[in-house]
């Protein structure tokens, strides 16, 4: 069993949670304050915290964060993933997607649904993803991910070493929003981010 710790504002989003199989949810709380207090009492294996709240960088350091949301575009996506959370789904993923990305954050690993690489696609489909720094390789990794394809099919199909998915997502995300105008976050000592290892351009 992965022991979770939920944080979101709406008690009906958290009792969701209590239904996935193989998760044990150790808490559940509202705020980003109580979600801290919560790691720090409860020390979940995966913390699943509603991107709206705030506190993401008192908690990224102490356990693995799997970020649900992006209600608010593309902006706040970058920031909470340059914060150092390690996981990225939107709301209204599967219960297979929310599943698998609780296990892959306890595991180790970044996990990227395929609504944040579309999403991405959408917020710059009027740019040429080139001109943004992304490499020809870049880019097909984020069309087949945001296609829904699963990130061990995406590197079989174009030819990558496994388990490098996420670190070419990461690598187009630092991209991505160090072109949308906005100056780049710290990186957390624990993230998702910092742990991918480094894509080849």
């Amino acid at each position: 069993m992965i022991r979770v710790a939920v944080a979101a504002e709406h008690a009906e989003s958290r009792a969701l949670f209590a239904a996935l199989p193989g998760i044990d949810v150790v808490a559940s709380v509202a705020t980003g304050r109580e979600a801290a207090e919560a790691v720090a009492a409860a020390r979940p294996d995966v913390l699943v915290m509603d991107l709206r709240l705030p506190g993401l960088d008192a908690v990224v350091s102490r356990t693995a964060v799997l970020v649900l949301g992006m209600s608010d575009g593309a902006a706040q996506l970058f920031d909470a993933m340059l914060a150092g959370a390690r996981g990225y789904l939107v709301r209204g993923a599967t219960q297979d997607e929310i599943c698998h990305g609780i296990a892959a954050v306890a595991a180790g690993r970044a996990f990227f649904g395929p609504g944040v690489a579309r999403r991405m696609l959408d917020h710059f489909a009027a740019a040429d993803l080139s001109a943004k720094g992304l490499s020809a390789k870049e880019r097909q990794v984020l069309e087949l991910v945001a296609a829904g394809l699963p990130a061990a099919t995406v590197a079989t199909r174009l030819g990558l070493a496994a388990g490098t998915v996420a670190g070419y997502m990461s690598a187009i995300v630092t991209k991505l929003h160090g072109s949308s105008g906005r100056p780049p976050g710290p990186r957390a000592g624990r993230g998702g981010s910092a742990a991918s290892p480094a894509a080849p351009g």
